[in-house]
């Protein structure tokens, strides 16, 4: 087997493993060489740490079985196949020639994803804030001539007016700059956990009819927290909300100045998640 084959046998893997159903993005993760984003020399075997059972053995893994490995390397954004990147994307609905944001870029490969799923008409800017990351993620995304890789903090950075929102990275609070950064039909997604880096990832929509934020939890996570997108305030209210459950019954993102009411989930400064549907 070859490497291109084994790559298109693991992104259609992807169908039973990650519940994925949209083709496209079935397509995407077969088009992206994921053995390029291991290293500067892809073309040539490692030597990995790797768990098997119960301990830990070094095994040398060919580039071949990188195209098709369930793991990936350090500084990317999802560890496991049966994690949360895949079905994210599924429910997205990323469409061709629309402009993406992508906060926690690591090293790159979920950008690629992400820059074939918007194609050529579309475009992708990639934040990343750690300087290695972001140098190796500009080297390994130099091919794609629709995606900008930026070294810099991604909850301050202003990409402009976008349709999509990505972050990867554990937050506690919606970040201000993407929500206002959406367009009419935009779509974020942003985990939002606990100390413990366990939660859930919201969806957020900006409504074309009335300006208002739909929003709804769509899987629970644990990942990595996010720089400058976290306070000690809003990380004890939401794991307060998290711990008393009912985060499956939000419908709504409020950024209007109004006292708690009983239909708000979580109450925070300047943003509140609450069950009551928002006006269309």
């Amino acid at each position: 087997m070859d490497a291109d084959t084994a790559r298109a046998a693991f992104a259609e893997e992807l169908r039973y493993i990650a519940h994925v159903k949209s083709g496209r993005v079935i397509e995407a993760f077969g088009a992206v060489r994921r053995e390029a984003f291991w290293g500067q020399n892809p073309g040539r075997s490692r030597i990995c740490r790797v768990a098997i059972g119960t301990r830990r053995r070094m095994i040398r893994v060919l580039p071949i079985i990188m195209c098709c490995s369930p793991s990936m390397p350090k500084g990317t954004s999802t560890t496991d196949i049966r994690s949360s990147g895949q079905r994210l994307l599924d429910r997205l609905n990323v469409k061709a020639g629309e402009k993406l944001y992508h906060v926690g870029a690591g090293t790159g490969y979920y950008t690629a994803i992400m820059a074939e799923l918007v194609g050529r008409t579309g475009s992708v800017i990639a934040v990343e804030i750690d300087p290695d990351l972001s140098q190796r993620a500009t080297l390994n995304l130099a091919s794609y001539t629709n995606v900008e890789v930026v070294e810099g903090d991604g909850t301050v950075f202003d990409p402009g007016p976008v349709d999509v929102v990505i972050v990867n990275a554990g937050a506690t609070l919606p970040m201000p700059i993407s929500l206002s950064s959406l367009l009419p039909g935009g779509r974020l997604l942003e985990p939002l956990t606990a100390d413990s880096g366990r939660g859930s990832v919201l969806r957020v929509e900006r409504l074309a009819s009335s300006n208002g934020f739909s929003a709804k939890f769509v899987l629970a996570v644990s990942i990595f927290p996010c720089a400058g997108a976290r306070t000690p305030k809003a990380e004890r209210a939401l794991a307060r909300a998290l711990a008393d459950g009912g985060q499956r019954f939000v419908q709504a993102l409020r950024c209007d100045d109004h006292q708690r009411e009983a239909t708000c989930w979580l109450h925070g400064e300047g943003y509140c998640l609450s069950i009551h549907p928002v006006e269309r």
